[in-house]
């Protein structure tokens, strides 16, 4: 069986890397046979310093289904249009916006140090905080609305794009239109009802809607809305879960 699972706020806690005891339970899958893959937000350059160094030839899905990972290869990068990408710098300059925009490495970051955002950047400067101008491509863009959050999103709807709001941590994610964690994982190989989903928030939807079971950490409606099980954000609990799914599925 296939393990598919998310990070932030699933197994990975306020940015830091992997617990032991986290880790101790993903070995024991993989030791039983089963696949473990990772689906993250992040892209790729800032999924592998909180993975453990023995993890990062696992199978992984970046910028919510923008980046694929196999066998510490980038296989597929899906870019924003010209179009729509001059759309978004146009929503930038007009509304002042602070954003995080992806390249297929580099970046470049215009919000505060302070944003818990900041910190799962780049931790291990394996790449380079470049002027916008520099970005010849975007992959993935997050913006801080402040106050403009109910007019860009009217704007952002009538472009090709999926939005993720995260009111807790103010800010929009944009991936372009039809790219989500679902359509990463099938680059991957991964067959619907084939693999078990861990997640947190409403960028997991897609791939629990495909998965045999999908256990959602937390109380995010959307997500608790499609999912098979709900565990509180209890590391041990989740824990727990991981190691009786493996035998289970053994």
């Amino acid at each position: 069986m296939k393990f598919v699972f998310d990070l932030d706020g699933t197994i990975c806690f306020k940015g830091n890397p992997l617990s032991k005891g986290i880790v101790h339970a993903l070995d024991g899958i993989r030791a039983k046979g089963h696949e473990v893959i990772f689906a993250s937000a992040r892209p790729i350059r800032d999924l592998l310093p909180v993975l453990p160094d023995h993890m990062h030839h696992c199978s992984m899905v970046g910028g919510n289904g923008a980046f694929v990972a196999k066998e510490k290869e980038i296989i597929k990068v899906t870019t924003f249009d010209a179009k729509t990408t001059e759309a978004i710098r146009s929503l930038i300059e007009k509304y002042q916006l602070t954003y995080l925009i992806d390249s297929h490495w580099d970046y470049t970051y215009t919000g505060s140090q302070k944003h818990p955002i900041y910190r799962n950047i780049d931790p291990n400067q394996l790449a380079t905080n470049v002027p916008i101008d520099c970005i010849e491509e975007m992959v993935k863009v997050v913006l801080f609305p402040n106050d403009n959050e109910e007019q860009l999103v009217q704007v952002l709807h009538n472009l090709p794009v999926q939005v993720y709001e995260h009111y807790q941590e103010g800010i929009l994610d944009i991936s372009p239109l039809g790219i989500d964690k679902w359509k990463g994982l099938q680059v991957l190989g991964v067959e619907e009802g084939a693999y078990i989903a861990f997640g947190n928030d409403s960028n997991d939807v897609s791939m629990f809607l495909h998965a045999k079971e999908g256990i959602c950490i937390g109380e995010n409606e959307a997500l608790r809305s499609v999912a098979t099980m709900q565990l509180h954000c209890v590391e041990q609990s989740i824990i727990d879960k991981i190691t009786e799914f493996s035998k289970i599925f053994a």
